[in-house]
C-alpha cells in the first residue's frame, strides 16, 4: 500500500513539474458521464459501421449457400408453419392470404428473436476486445444490431418478393412503401431488447437459455402464426395482449402489405412509446452497469 502511496506521489510530482494538473487524469475502469459517453460513442461511429458491416457480409461464409440462408432459412420456417398450422391444424379459417400472413410473421418474429438471444451472449462474446480496447461498451449491442438490421434489410425485400409470388399474391399497393418507417421502429425496439440482454446476460450467463423459451413464449402470444385475437374472448386480456409491441410491428406490418390500409394510429402511437421506452430506459440500464464489464472479464 505504501508503494502504491508514495508512486502516486511521485507522479503527482512529476505533473506538477511539467505544469500539468493531476485532476485532468482520466481514470480506467470508471463510468464516464452520460454527455461524454454519447460523445465517444459518436467519435466510434465510424468503427461501429464498419465492423457491422464486415459480419453481416461474412456471416455465412462459411457455408455452402452463403447469405442464402438469410433468405432460405425463414422462408423454410415459414413452410413449415404455414403445413402444421395452415393445413393440418386449420389455424388458417378467416384468414384471406394465409401464406403471406405467416411468412411476414415469421420474418419479423426472427429479427425481434434474434435480439433476445444474441444480445444475452454479445458482451461476454466480445471479451477479448474489452480486454485489449478502452471504449464505450454500448458499441458492442449497437454494432450487433445494426449488423442484424444489415441482414434484415435483405429478408425484408425477399419477404415482399415470396408474398406476391406465392398464392393467393399479395401485389405491391400505395401503402407499402409504410413498411420502411415500421422497419425502423422495429429495429430501434431490438436495439433496446439488446441493450437490456446484453447487461442482464453478461452477469448471468444462464439467461441464454431462458432467452429461449422466452422467445417461444412471445412467437405464440404475438400472432405469428395464427390470429390470436380470434381465440381470445375476453376483452381485457385481448387488449393486455395486443400491447405486445411485436405483436403491433406484425400486425402493422401485414396492415400494409397485405390489406393496403394505413396502420391505425393507435398502433403507431403504442409501437412508439415502446420504442422510446425500450430504447431509452435499455441505453441507461445499461449504461450504468459499463465499469463492471471490463472488469468481470479479468
Amino acid at each position: 500500500m505504501a508503494n502504491d502511496v508514495r508512486t502516486f506521489s511521485e507522479l503527482t510530482r512529476a505533473l506538477d513539474d511539467r505544469g500539468q494538473d493531476p485532476v485532468d487524469l482520466s481514470p480506467i475502469g470508471v463510468r464516464p458521464r452520460f454527455g461524454e459517453y454519447l460523445s465517444q460513442l459518436w467519435e466510434r461511429r465510424h468503427f461501429i459501421w464498419y465492423d457491422s458491416r464486415q459480419r453481416a457480409a461474412t456471416q455465412e461464409s462459411r457455408s455452402l449457400l452463403g447469405n442464402g440462408w438469410l433468405i432460405l432459412r425463414p422462408m423454410l420456417d415459414a413452410a413449415f408453419y404455414w403445413l402444421i398450422f395452415g393445413v393440418l391444424i386449420g389455424a388458417d379459417r378467416g384468414v384471406e392470404n394465409f401464406p403471406a400472413f405467416i411468412v411476414i410473421g415469421i420474418l419479423m418474429f426472427r429479427s425481434t428473436a434474434g435480439a433476445l438471444t444474441s444480445g444475452v451472449g454479445s458482451m461476454r462474446a466480445g471479451k477479448s476486445m474489452i480486454r485489449a480496447f478502452s471504449f464505450p461498451r454500448a458499441a458492442i449491442p449497437i454494432s450487433n444490431v445494426l449488423q442484424s438490421g444489415l441482414t434484415a434489410v435483405i429478408t425484408t425485400a425477399s419477404m415482399c418478393v415470396a408474398i406476391i409470388l406465392i398464392p393467393p399474391h399479395a401485389f405491391p399497393q400505395v401503402t407499402w412503401p409504410l413498411i420502411i418507417p415500421i422497419f425502423l421502429l422495429h429495429m430501434a425496439m431490438n436495439l433496446g431488447i439488446t441493450f437490456i440482454t446484453a447487461r442482464i446476460g453478461f452477469h448471468l450467463p444462464d439467461m441464454a437459455n431462458i432467452m429461449s423459451v422466452f422467445s417461444r413464449i412471445l412467437m405464440y402470444t404475438s400472432g405469428v402464426i395464427f390470429p390470436i385475437e380470434r381465440f381470445i374472448d375476453d376483452p381485457t386480456i385481448r387488449s393486455i395482449v395486443t400491447l405486445n409491441p411485436l405483436y403491433r410491428v406484425i400486425d402493422m406490418s401485414r396492415t400494409v402489405l397485405i390489406d393496403g390500409q394505413v396502420p391505425a394510429l393507435d398502433s403507431w402511437l403504442i409501437l412508439l412509446t415502446w420504442v422510446v421506452l425500450l430504447v431509452v430506459g435499455g441505453f441507461l440500464f445499461f449504461w450504468r452497469g459499463e465499469e463492471s464489464y471490463g472488469r468481470e472479464l479479468r
